[in-house]
C-alpha cells in the first residue's frame, strides 16, 4: 500500500523560535545559535542550543506545567500550535479517529537529576509522587491526548536520534491504512542536562570549540569535530488526503514514502559506508513511486561528527550519483535535538518545499575531500522542488528516511 498522508498543520518550538514562522525565519538567516550555557558551567563542554523565552506557565497554565517534565512542555505546546495551524477543533473532531504518535530520545533527564539528588542526600521522603508520571517516555503522547481529547491510537517511538522521524513514519502508515483519520506526530526533547552533555563528551561526540560556540557545529566541513546539543519539538498534523479535502484543509505537502532500516553494525558508530542509509533512501523512494532524479532537495541528518557525515555523504552519492540534489543541514544552526531532531527537520523539509527555498548550512568553509555535495551556504537558495527527502539516524544504527512531495 503506497503511503499517503497529507501534512495539514505544523507546530514548532526550537532554539530558533517559539513558533513555526519564527523558526523558519531564523533558520533562513543561516547563523548558528550555539552559545555558552551557564547551566553547564564547569564542564569540559559548556555550550548548547537551548530554547529561549518559552514560559510553560503562561502557555500551559501554572498547575499543568508544574506537574510535567520540560520535554512534555515542548511536545504539548507544539501540538497545540499544530492543531491550530491545521484549523482543527478538538471539541468537534471525531476523537476516537485521532491518533498521537511521538518520538523521544533521552527524555526526563531534568526530573531524574532532581529526584536522584534527593535520594543521594538521604531524603527519599522528599521524592515527588509525580516523578514517575513525569519521566515515563510515553507521557508526552499521553499528555497531548489528554489535553486535546485524542482518543485514537497512542504510541511512543524510541529509535534514538531518529525517533521523531520514525514517529512520523508510523503515523503515516496508520493514516494510510485507515486506522485513523488524523494523527498528531513528531518528537520532543529537552536534553541539555549536565549528565547528557557529560555522557556525550565522554564519548567524544561533542564539538570542543567552546571558545567559539557559533563556529562549533559544522556539518560536512573538513574541520568538523562533533555536534552541539540542542532541544526542541515539532508536531505535524497528518491526515488522510480525502479527509483533509472534505473539510477544506490546506495541504502543505504529502508524506508519500518512508523507510526504516538498521545498520546492524555498532552500538553508536554508523556503518562507515552508509549501507543502511542507502537502503533506507532507496526503499523510501521506491515506496513513493519516485526516482532519485525526481528529488530536488535533501535535508541531511548532518550532525557534524567525522564518521556520521562521511557515511551519509557516501550514501547520498551512491543513490543520487556524482551530483546529489542541493543539501542543507539544520543542526549547524539549531544544534542536535536528539529525539526531537527528526521531526524538526521534517517540518523544515515541508517548509522548504512549500516556500521553494532551501535554507543555508552554517559554518561550512571547506568540504571534506572524500565527497563533493551541493551544500547550500551563506543565504537561502530558491529552487524548484517537487519532492524532498529528510534523513534521520540514531544510535544502534537506526535509519529513517521520509519523502515529501507537493500536494
Amino acid at each position: 500500500m503506497r503511503c499517503e498522508a497529507a501534512v495539514t498543520g505544523i507546530g514548532m518550538i526550537t532554539p530558533a523560535g517559539l513558533t513555526t514562522e519564527s523558526t523558519w525565519a531564523t533558520v533562513c538567516r543561516g547563523r548558528s545559535l550555539a552559545r555558552t550555557d551557564p547551566d553547564l558551567a564547569g564542564l569540559p563542554v559548556d555550550i548548547s542550543c537551548r530554547v529561549d523565552g518559552f514560559d510553560a506557565d503562561a502557555v500551559l497554565g501554572r498547575r499543568l506545567a508544574r506537574r510535567l517534565d520540560p520535554f512534555i512542555h515542548l511536545a504539548l505546546a507544539a501540538a497545540q500550535q499544530a492543531v491550530r495551524d491545521a484549523k482543527l477543533d478538538p471539541a468537534t473532531w471525531n476523537a476516537p479517529r485521532v491518533a498521537v504518535v511521538l518520538g523521544v530520545g533521552s527524555n526526563s533527564l531534568h526530573t531524574y537529576a532532581r529526584e536522584f539528588d534527593l535520594m543521594g542526600q538521604g531524603h527519599p521522603e522528599l521524592v515527588s509522587p509525580l516523578a514517575l508520571p513525569r519521566s515515563v517516555p510515553s507521557m508526552a503522547a499521553a499528555e497531548v491526548a489528554i489535553a486535546l481529547d485524542a482518543r485514537g491510537p497512542n504510541f511512543t517511538v524510541a529509535s534514538a536520534c531518529a525517533s521523531g522521524a520514525t514517529a512520523l513514519a508510523v503515523a503515516a502508515d496508520m493514516v494510510t491504512s485507515g486506522a485513523c483519520d488524523i494523527a498528531l506526530a513528531g518528537g520532543a526533547e529537552s536534553g541539555c542536562s549536565r549528565m547528557t552533555v557529560t555522557s556525550f563528551q565522554q564519548m567524544h561526540a561533542l564539538s570542543q570549540r567552546t571558545d567559539a560556540p557559533h563556529l562549533a557545529s559544522r556539518p560536512f566541513d573538513a574541520d568538523r569535530d562533533g555536534f552541539v546539543l540542542g532541544e526542541g519539538a515539532a508536531i505535524l498534523v497528518l491526515e488522510r488526503p480525502r479527509h483533509a479535502l472534505r473539510r477544506g484543509a490546506d495541504q502543505r505537502a504529502l508524506l508519500c514514502g518512508h523507510a526504516c532500516t538498521s545498520d546492524a553494525h555498532h552500538p553508536v558508530a554508523p556503518h562507515p559506508e552508509g549501507t543502511g542509509v542507502e537502503s533506507a533512501l532507496r526503499t523510501a523512494l521506491k515506496e513513493s513511486g519516485l526516482q532519485p532524479r525526481d528529488v530536488g532537495h535533501v535535508n541531511a541528518h548532518g550532525t557534524s561528527t567525522p564518521f556520521g557525515d562521511r557515511a551519509e555523504a557516501r550514501a547520498l552519492h551512491r543513490v543520487f550519483g556524482p551530483v546529489p540534489p542541493p543539501v542543507t543541514a539544520p543542526k549547524s544552526i539549531l544544534g542536535h535535538a536528539l529525539g526531537g531532531a527528526g521531526a524538526i527537520e521534517a517540518a523544515l523539509t515541508v517548509l522548504t518545499q512549500q516556500h521553494q527555498l532551501i535554507p543555508p548550512t552554517a559554518n561550512l568553509q571547506r568540504q571534506d575531500g572524500d565527497w563533493e555535495l551541493d551544500i547550500v551556504t551563506q543565504a537561502p537558495r530558491a529552487a524548484a522542488i517537487n519532492a524532498a527527502v529528510s534523513n534521520s539516524f540514531g544510535f544502534g544504527g537506526q535509519n529513517t528516511v521520509l519523502v515529501f512531495a507537493g500536494e
